[in-house]
């Protein structure tokens, strides 16, 4: 099969290294300024709320990782638990949170890159121009190329960025609370935050979606020889340790600002020059200009390091929407190096054609933080649909109370898709339910036009994402006006009903999945060629 033909030479560091880097890429650079201006100085809770939610997914996701160690392993989960028809959806949901991200990183580089070459982005919201279009394309282009090389090569290459990475943000941090630190600022202005704006930021800032970097580890369970202590250390390891940078940049950045644009502006208010590169122009106001061209030259590295492991776990997303079906069967094609090569020449042109709705980092942000709590959704209801329907299933890293913390994940998850506001939920639905007409016709015109033999469709496993999906936009729709809604509801309230249709939906996909036969039968299927990576079973707490 195509995973036996992959290299299994991540180790533990190299996978720790590649969740970090998926963390720490364009979000320190330009995340920190727009949560400061949604939150304030309640910016810094922000943080710790996206990170809480994060382990809770990270926590699911290592065990279902562990019990299907292989790359893409998300599309492969996606089929465990209700079939062909749940499975393939999606995989298109995972396949959208990935391939968008790589563009959004080269759209973080050329904002910083425009304070010194001027026209690659304009106006207000930095949206590239003609020339920054064409530059986005070469960078992009240049990750895709670099992913050529096998998969040691990857990780050391990613390994030395994550190392200089960590080194500026830290050294960015003790500037910035050496030079120019203000602490009073903390408690400056507090009527000028949005009373949501603790909980909207973490969905529209870029925390969230920073912190889901995590999932590099889960997407590289296929090439490591130990995933059963490799992947818990990498995914838990690389948020804790993001957090505590995260929390860091963001103190020293809220310290930062001069006193008096608070008082005049507001924290929502606040602007300077150099916006399209805030941390470097807060250094640079702080007295160290020469350390602002580290953070530019940061903002090259950073950004790409992280669109260059995405690429690698694009990829492997991708070869597993071949493997499953879901995709065309050419992605499965890999190169005498180990690498899958025509899901790599995918991944370049789908992240070419998504910078063009999307020309500004904010803009995708918001579709990308949607989509991927959107793919990670799936994760607490495979975990409690394994746990009731294969309870004798050996489970080499198992979480306790998992009937509390995936509920929880879960009702996170939609949360952060509620936050997200009505317009990111009209994109992401609408563009899940463009490929499903698509998907329908071509499947139709197979088994009935051309008299192909086609996939049971298990459509009525299916049934519990109509109320899923629509209850989940019509709340979004209900929402306050803040979030693009109609302000039926307000921001709390909507919030709480949010928390109740997800254990409603819970409860309905539970009851809606494969039976035991059915989903040993496809667990089997998937784990065939994995027997050599069988361990004794290992239990922790979340």
């Amino acid at each position: 099969m195509t995973q036996r033909l992959l290299q299994r030479d991540a180790t533990r560091i190299g996978l720790l290294y590649s969740s970090v880097s998926g963390i720490i890429g364009s979000g320190w650079l330009l995340g920190p300024f727009l949560a400061m201006q949604q939150a304030g100085p309640w910016s810094i809770l922000s943080w710790i709320i996206g990170a809480t939610a994060v382990l809770l997914l990270a926590f699911v996701f290592a065990e279902l990782a562990i019990l299907v160690p292989r790359s893409g392993v998300l599309v492969h989960l996606s089929h465990l638990s209700h079939g062909e028809l749940v499975g393939r959806i999606w995989s298109w949901i995972i396949f959208l949170a990935y391939v968008t991200v790589p563009p959004v990183e080269v759209i973080a580089v050329l904002s910083y890159a425009n304070n010194y070459i001027p026209g690659l982005v304009s106006g207000p919201h930095h949206l590239l121009t003609e020339w920054g279009y064409a530059s986005a394309i070469g960078l992009l282009a240049l990750i895709v190329a670099m992913n050529f090389l096998a998969i040691r090569w990857v990780l050391f290459i990613n390994s030395t960025a994550t190392w200089w990475k960590i080194g500026i943000a830290v050294f960015t941090i003790a500037i910035l609370l050496i030079l120019h630190f203000h602490p009073g600022n903390l408690a400056l202005a507090p009527a000028t935050i949005p009373r949501d704006g603790l909980f909207t930021s973490v969905a529209t800032a870029g925390i969230i979606f920073s912190f889901l970097g995590f999932r590099q580890a889960i997407d590289l369970a296929g090439e490591t020889r130990d995933p059963r202590r490799n992947i818990p250390f990498a995914v838990v390891g690389s948020v804790l340790i993001s957090t505590l940078i995260y929390v860091g940049i963001q103190y020293a950045v809220l310290g930062s600002v001069n006193p008096a644009l608070i008082l005049r502006d507001g924290w929502a208010g606040l602007r300077f020059k150099g916006a399209a590169g805030p941390l470097a122009a807060m250094v640079a106001g702080a007295g160290a200009v020469w350390w602002s061209y580290f953070i530019y030259l940061n903002a090259i590295v950073s950004p790409m390091g992280t669109g260059f492991i995405y690429t690698t776990t694009t990829s492997r997303i991708l070869m597993a929407t071949g493997e499953m079906g879901s995709g065309p069967t050419r992605l499965t094609l890999i190169s005498r190096h180990g690498v899958p090569w025509s899901a790599l020449v995918a991944t370049f042109v789908i992240g070419a054609i998504f910078l063009f709705p999307f020309p500004s980092w904010q803009k995708l942000v918001a579709v990308i933080s949607s989509s991927t709590v959107l793919s990670y959704g799936i994760g607490p209801i495979v975990l409690l649909q394994l746990r009731a329907r294969l309870p004798n299933l050996e489970r080499r890293y198992r979480i306790r109370f998992a009937w509390i913390v995936a509920p929880l994940a879960f009702i996170v998850a939609n949360w952060i898709i509620f936050w997200t506001g009505l317009k990111t939920s009209d994109y992401v639905f609408g563009i899940l339910g463009g490929m499903f007409v698509l998907y329908m016709g071509y499947y139709f015109f197979q088994k009935y036009i051309r008299a192909r033999q086609v996939p049971v469709l298990h459509a009525r496993h299916a049934l519990w994402l109509i109320p899923y999906f629509g209850g989940m936009w019509t709340l979004s729709w209900m929402g306050p006006k803040s979030l693009g809604g109609v302000a039926l509801v307000d921001f709390w309230t909507g919030s709480l009903l949010t928390a109740a249709w997800s254990l409603v939906v819970l409860v309905l996909a539970l009851w809606n999945g494969l039976d035991s036969a059915k989903t040993q039968e496809t667990f089997n299927a998937i784990s065939q060629d994995l027997s050599p990576l069988i361990e004794p079973a290992l239990e922790v707490s979340p």
